[in-house]
């Protein structure tokens, strides 16, 4: 695939109160942000023929896709696994930061995002989207025993979200409507290359909230309940759903139709059940 790449100065997030180096992060930065593919879009018979599907995959977001004795698992790993069968692919898999994924499929490095990707409007206008794998709404956790009862009591407080996610953008959206209705909002924002950083400050008390989905922080108090609680909604019900490059109708339409299968049969559910302790199968079929 020929490609040109530019490496040029980046502002990076730091994460608060860690000594963590941030070598797999610089290298998706360096991977993904300075390079401009100039492949075309495969279609379904070169892609047959290549044998593959290239995707990108967080490495640590409970319960949907995380490392576990050095292998990959979690709900998208099992639905991956599914949708190979369906489609007789390999669904070529490399691990990485949610920092790098998005931006590696832009450039033309990854097929997919197979990852839990929230969909947003503003997200439409560079992917499309398969049908979506799970529902989803935007809500705060906090430490057991924190003042914090309802949205509002987030007020001067300092709350953390994943750089560059879904949950980051409903954060700061959610901060501007405190302001207007009650003249300040939310004391800081913090960000993280991703969410353990964020319970671990949280633990530690450097941070008041961390505003992720309702299914992870359900699945960080299900595992520590004993140190967290989950708050209230702060955003409206959407979807998760794996995502490629905007006009990538090849991809897109072999990944769809094993998940529209799989949806079908009712394995979908049961994964759902499975990882998420639920169920959705009111979702729509489509949500480009």
């Amino acid at each position: 695939m020929p490609t040109t790449c530019t490496i040029s100065n980046a502002t990076v997030v730091k994460k608060a109160g860690l000594m963590r180096p941030l070598k797999g992060f610089a290298l998706a930065l360096i991977a993904t942000m300075g390079c401009t593919s100039y492949a075309h879009a495969l279609t379904q018979e070169e892609i047959e023929s290549r044998g593959y599907i290239s995707v990108a995959t967080e490495d640590d977001y409970r319960p949907f896709e995380f490392m576990e004795n050095g292998k990959s698992t979690g709900y998208d790993n099992e639905l991956k696994d599914l949708v190979e069968k369906e489609t007789g692919l390999e669904l070529r898999q490399e691990i990485l930061p949610w920092a790098g994924i998005l931006p590696g499929v832009t450039s033309g490095k990854f097929d997919m995002a197979l990852s839990a990707v929230m969909v947003t409007e503003e997200r439409k206008k560079s992917f499309d989207y398969a049908t979506p794998m799970a529902a989803s709404t935007t809500y705060y956790g906090m430490k057991k025993g924190s003042d914090i009862k309802e949205p509002k009591d987030l007020i001067g407080k300092t709350v953390g979200a994943e750089t560059g996610s879904a949950f980051l953008a409903e954060l700061k959206a959610f901060d501007e409507k405190l302001k207007a209705e009650h003249g300040e909002g939310v004391g800081k924002i913090v960000e993280y290359h991703g969410y353990p950083e964020a319970y671990q400050d949280l633990a530690f008390g450097r941070i008041d909230a961390v505003v992720n989905t309702d299914l992870t922080l359900r699945a960080l108090v299900e595992e520590r309940g004993d140190m967290f609680v989950l708050g209230k909604a702060i955003g409206e019900p959407g979807y998760k759903a794996w995502a490629v490059k905007k006009g990538n109708s090849a991809v897109l339409e072999m990944v769809n139709d094993a998940l529209l299968k799989i949806r079908e049969s009712g394995e979908m559910y049961r994964l759902q059940e499975k990882w998420l302790g639920a169920s959705f199968e009111d979702m729509p079929l489509d949500v480009n």
